[in-house]
């Protein structure tokens, strides 16, 4: 099989319906950024040394990409498969299980301070970006595309509760935003 096609030489793709629209479609741009968590999700598993976390990030990339096939068409499609609110609630239980870890948040943070831990900022903010995209295409008769933008908000959250675990588990500092000179 080849990689290439020639049909997107014009600025045209392809939906998981068939349908064409042009590149710059809001619901490519959807899964296009979630497709971009899920290579950003790659450097931090690379990055992971705790066979838990490894397998926690690969376990998210897998349902991202289950997601992202989810944004790739306008109306449901049968038998694709979905996320589930079992899916979620990983990510909570793994949000309160590094809670329970590491001190309570009392100020606003700054990304920094090991470069792994910015690693999960980064990809937190890709992940709040393809969040606000898939609010914008999201199909209200479709709850399995609901579904994808529930977990984006709660892996957010999770990214963020991530890098700041990382650091916690590293010995360094978190870096408070000074809301003053």
């Amino acid at each position: 099989m080849k990689i290439y096609t020639k049909k997107g030489d014009k600025g045209t793709t392809s939906l998981l319906t068939g349908k064409r629209v042009k590149k710059d479609d809001p619901r490519l741009e959807a899964y296009g950024n979630v497709d971009e968590l899920i290579s950003y999700l790659g450097v931090i598993r690379d990055l992971t040394g705790e066979k838990y976390t490894h397998g926690m990030l690969l376990r998210i990339q897998n349902l991202l990409m289950r997601g992202a096939s989810l944004l790739a068409s306008e109306k449901p499609v049968p038998n694709l498969p979905k996320l589930s609110e079992d899916d979620i609630r990983i990510l909570e239980k793994e949000i309160d299980r590094m809670n329970t870890q590491i001190p309570p948040l009392k100020h606003f943070i700054l990304a920094g301070g090991d470069v792994h831990s910015s690693h999960c900022h980064v990809a937190r903010t890709i992940c709040r970006r393809a969040e606000r995209w898939t609010a914008g295409v999201i199909n209200p008769d479709d709850p399995g595309q609901q579904t994808v933008l529930q977990y984006l908000n709660r892996l957010s959250d999770y990214l963020f509760t991530l890098a700041r675990f990382i650091l916690y588990q590293n010995n360094k500092d978190e870096t408070v935003w000074l809301s003053k000179d």
